[in-house]
């Protein structure tokens, strides 16, 4: 088998727990079942399975460290998983918690408004946000020129009759989550 040189995923610092099975999964049938943990990592928004020390009990968005260092709550990473395995609970709580992250990085978010650029003759990067079409996007393009975005509001303002732009930010890394996109912006 061929070996490529693909490069090093990125490592995640933190994540928020998306669901917590004291027991494992219930359709596990090995003999010893550990705690297991579905979370999304707060850098990269991977989807992660990790495995909580003996006696920790973990909730439903609470933030963990789970970088090199001396992790506290945390034993190890067991690795990453696709939207498709996680539980119902993890499923409900995944738009909630993007929602937290975009709303937390603001700014990160608002800069991809006034950063991206054409993927081709053809296509640009804002016209791969869901309800962003080409004259959402010359629109978005124009203001920009004129002055930086300053956060979401100052974007809804300036352009006209755009949707709420968080909110196309959530339903555009959802989806990538989910792996309905050909184009990763905000995910990996």
């Amino acid at each position: 088998m061929e070996e490529r040189n693909l490069p090093p995923q990125p490592k995640e610092e933190k994540a928020v727990v998306l669901d917590y099975l004291e027991h494992g999964y219930p359709f596990d049938a090995s003999p010893v079942k550990s705690s297991i943990a579905q979370a999304l990592g707060l850098g990269h928004l991977t989807i992660l399975e990790l495995i909580p020390k003996k006696g920790i009990f973990l909730q439903p968005h609470e933030e963990v460290y789970i970088g090199e260092g001396k992790r506290e709550r945390i034993h190890h990473i067991k690795g990453r998983i696709s939207a498709d395995k996680l539980t119902a609970t993890a499923q409900s709580e995944l738009k909630h918690v993007v929602d937290k992250i975009v709303s937390d990085n603001e700014e990160k978010y608002v800069k991809f408004f006034n950063e991206a650029q054409p993927l081709s003759t053809r296509m640009h990067q804002l016209e791969l946000l869901p309800g962003l079409g080409k004259k959402h996007m010359w629109e978005i393009i124009e203001a920009r020129r004129q002055k930086p975005f300053e956060n979401f509001e100052d974007l809804k303002n300036r352009v006209k009759l755009l949707p709420d732009p968080k909110m196309i930010v959530v339903k555009r890394i959802v989806s990538e989550l989910e792996g309905h996109e050909k184009y990763k912006i905000f995910v990996g």
